[in-house]
């Protein structure tokens, strides 16, 4: 496997998580809490939301920072 077909598969995966994790946040400020059970995983409603956002954000980052490595040729340049 090359590190350009590692660094497309991390980026597809980061995109669906990351869609994921948006479709997840309430507009009301809900968040986890509108699905029930699930926000019980985490100590309060408001620390689940805090989770939420930081992964979010960590996904948006990493792929943003992919999204601009693998468009911009950087990993190619090297082969002729």
């Amino acid at each position: 496997m090359t590190t350009t077909l590692i660094l497309r598969a991390i980026w597809a995966v980061s995109a669906v998580g990351l869609t994921v994790l948006v479709l997840l946040h309430s507009p009301k400020g809900d968040g986890l809490g509108a699905l029930g059970g699930q926000a019980q995983l985490f100590t309060s409603t408001k620390s689940a939301e805090t989770t939420l956002n930081r992964v979010t954000w960590t996904l948006t980052v990493l792929f943003m920072g992919l999204t601009v490595i693998i468009s911009a040729g950087w990993l190619e340049q090297g082969i002729s």
